[in-house]
C-alpha cells in the first residue's frame, strides 16, 4: 500500500512536471523592450544587463555609485546589436527613500518607454555569529536586500498592470533556501524575498505579470571577495564544500528563466493549490473590473 501511495505520488509529481510549460506564459520578447538592473554596476547585475543587451533590450542601470556605473554603461555598450540602443545610467540608493525610487523609475520610463523586464539584483552580505552581529547589521540588510527590492518593484508593478505585460526577477541566494552557519542577518533577508514575490506573483498573474526568483550559489564577484572577509571560520568551511561560479554564467541563467518563467520540479507540486487560489484571485479580479465599469456607465 505504501508502495502505492508513493507511485501515485511520483506520478502525479511528473504529470504537473509536464503539465507546467503548456500553462506557461507566453516568452518576454527581449527587442527593443526596457529593462532596469538594480545593482548594475558590477558583478551578477552587471553581467544580467550584458546578456539583455545582447539580445536587443534597452537598459536602465541603477546603483549607488555614479562612477562604476560609466564604467558599467562602457562595457555594455561594446556589446549592442544595433545603433538604437541605449545604456541609461541612474545613480541612486533603491533601499532609503521610496519616492526618490519612484521618481527616478519615472525619469527612465519617460525616456525608454514603460519597463518590461525589472531584476532586483541591489544587495549585500554580511556574515558572523549571531551574538557578534551588530543590530544595525539586521536593520541595514533587512533594508538593502528585502526593501531594496520591494520599493522598485512597487513603482513598476501599476504600469505592468495596466499593459498587462511585464516580468519582475528577485535575485535571492541559496542561503535564501536554507539558513546556514554566519548568515543570521543575511539569510532571513533573502528568505523574505521568497515570501514577497510568491505573494506577489498570486497577486499579478491575473494580469499577465510573471514574477520569478533566482537563487544563485557563491558567484565570483567583488561583492562575494568583501563577503569572504567577515566570514567565520565554519561559514568559510561550509563554503569550500561548494563551487563558485562565473557571474556570466548565472546572469545568463536568470535572464532565460525570466524570459520564460520556468519552474523546478518540486515547485510544481504547489500548482495542484496554487491552481484552486489563482482560480479565486482572477474571479474577484472580474467581478471589480465589472463593478468598476457598472459605476462608470451609471
Amino acid at each position: 500500500m505504501l508502495l502505492l501511495a508513493a507511485a501515485f505520488l511520483v506520478a502525479f509529481v511528473l504529470l504537473l512536471y509536464m503539465v507546467s510549460p503548456l500553462i506557461s506564459p507566453k516568452p518576454l520578447a527581449l527587442p527593443g523592450a526596457h529593462v532596469v538592473v538594480t545593482g548594475g554596476s558590477s558583478g551578477i547585475g552587471k553581467c544580467i544587463a550584458i546578456e539583455c543587451y545582447k539580445q536587443g533590450a534597452f537598459i536602465t542601470l541603477v546603483a549607488r555609485n555614479e562612477d562604476k556605473l560609466l564604467q558599467a554603461k562602457k562595457e555594455i555598450e561594446k556589446h549592442s546589436i544595433n545603433d538604437k540602443q541605449v545604456v541609461l545610467c541612474i545613480s541612486v540608493d533603491v533601499s532609503q527613500d521610496y519616492n526618490q525610487v519612484e521618481n527616478v523609475i519615472k525619469q527612465a520610463q519617460e525616456k525608454l518607454g514603460p519597463v518590461d523586464m525589472l531584476v532586483n539584483c541591489a544587495g549585500m552580505a554580511v556574515s558572523g555569529k549571531f551574538e557578534d552581529l551588530e543590530v544595525s547589521t539586521f536593520e541595514r540588510l533587512m533594508s538593502i536586500n528585502y526593501l531594496g527590492s520591494v520599493y522598485p518593484s512597487r513603482a513598476v508593478i501599476t504600469t505592468m498592470k495596466e499593459r498587462r505585460v511585464g516580468r519582475i526577477v528577485f535575485v535571492s541566494s541559496q542561503a535564501g533556501q536554507l539558513g546556514l552557519f554566519g548568515f543570521t542577518a543575511y539569510s532571513a533577508s533573502k528568505f523574505a524575498i521568497r515570501g514577497l514575490a510568491e505573494a506577489l506573483q498570486m497577486e499579478v498573474k491575473p494580469y499577465n505579470v510573471y514574477i520569478t526568483v533566482a537563487y544563485p550559489p557563491d558567484t565570483d564577484t567583488p561583492g562575494f571577495a568583501e563577503e569572504n572577509r567577515t566570514k567565520p571560520l565554519e561559514t568559510r568551511l561550509i563554503s569550500e564544500t561548494t563551487s563558485v561560479c562565473k557571474p556570466e554564467q548565472v546572469a545568463k541563467q536568470i535572464v532565460k528563466d525570466a524570459i520564460v518563467v520556468t519552474m523546478g520540479l518540486f515547485r510544481t507540486i504547489a500548482l495542484f493549490y496554487l491552481g484552486s487560489f489563482d482560480s479565486i484571485v482572477r474571479r474577484c479580479m472580474m467581478q471589480r473590473e465589472k463593478s468598476e465599469i457598472a459605476n462608470k456607465t451609471a
